[in-house]
């Protein structure tokens, strides 16, 4: 299973030997109160940060970037009762930000292996909504790779008594539903990957130059968009080429650097994963493996083991230690 394509090692090129180096931007408001302030000084960060990324000989193709929010509650509220779907309480229902093949039958495929597996781990799958989206931003070299963008809409299930309970089921649904559409060799090189699946934060992102990422995704410059913190990231690629599932931010980090001990790392955990055990995700352990997939750069990796340690149990600024 691999998330890129590299090309293979030829003459003086070897793909291991990519490094990295990107650009990075927080804005917070420290009493959490939530509005479209942080949002829009988000995308002004990441206009600022177009010399951090890198442009190909198609201007409009660029490494990838985005933004992570707090899930805004009152947006998807209403955009879900245009929808028919009802939402119960903040908290009590979670949000996918997918990258789904743009083939109908092989689409279809796999938002069923997801709503399975949603009520095969005692959820409640809500409904879909499409993503709206405006690729006259994107390069010409871009477009072939764009995936259709949906959001998935799951309610907590009686067997989640708190948000973190639910948070960690969400990490195996999401988890197993990857296992399951790769491992089924259903999508033949097209993209799915899901950039987020939480009750609490909601990723845009993608292979778009940093400055138009707001217009690629209007739903970022609708006033009714609230957060108390925008994470963004535009990202210059290069231990593994550019993909829409490889932009920032990931689902707990954006990061700017090389981790150089990474193939050693990724060995160390891959060795480890038999002897691994948490009493807070108990037999649900055994679903998430193999946590690291083959062709994820180093800040993937990174994020996956970060996540790992959190739905394990241990705090944030535990897990970073």
């Amino acid at each position: 299973m691999s998330l890129t394509h590299l090309s293979a090692s030829q003459g003086l090129y070897d793909p291991r030997n990519e490094h990295d180096a990107c650009g990075i931007g927080f804005v917070v408001d420290i009493k959490n109160r939530k509005s479209h302030q942080p949002i829009r000084q988000g995308l002004e960060i990441l206009a600022n940060l177009s010399h951090r990324g890198a442009v190909g000989a198609d201007p409009l193709a660029g490494d990838g970037a985005g933004i992570l929010l707090q899930l805004p509650d009152g947006f998807l509220r209403a955009e879900c009762a245009e929808l028919g779907i009802g939402l119960p309480a903040s908290g009590d229902y979670a949000v996918g930000m997918i990258f789904l093949p743009r083939d109908g039958l092989v689409r279809a495929r796999c938002e069923a292996a997801l709503e399975q597996t949603v009520a095969a781990e005692g959820q409640v799958f809500l409904g879909w909504r499409d993503v709206p989206t405006d690729n006259s931003c994107l390069g010409r070299s871009v477009r072939p790779s764009e995936p259709v963008i949906r959001q998935a809409f799951v309610r907590r299930g009686p067997g989640c008594p708190d948000t973190a309970a639910f948070e960690r089921k969400l990490f195996v649904i999401r988890k197993q539903t990857h296992h399951a559409i790769w491992d089924r060799e259903l999508l033949s090189r097209q993209p799915f990957y899901i950039a987020s699946f939480s009750s609490r934060t909601l990723v845009y992102k993608g292979m778009i130059l940093a400055r138009n990422l707001g217009v690629y995704y209007p739903d970022l410059r609708d006033g009714r968009l609230e957060s108390a913190l925008a994470l963004v990231h535009q990202r210059f690629s290069t231990n593994t080429f550019p993909s829409w599932a490889l932009a920032h931010p990931f689902r707990y980090l954006c990061h700017n650097g090389e981790i150089n001990t990474l193939r050693g790392n990724v060995n160390w955990m891959r060795a480890r994963e038999k002897g691994i055990a948490s009493p807070v995700l108990g037999e649900d352990l055994e679903k998430v493996w193999p946590l690291i997939y083959d062709g994820q750069s180093d800040s993937a990796s990174f994020d996956n083991a970060l996540e790992l340690l959190v739905m394990g149990g241990y705090s944030l600024a535990h897990a970073m230690m």
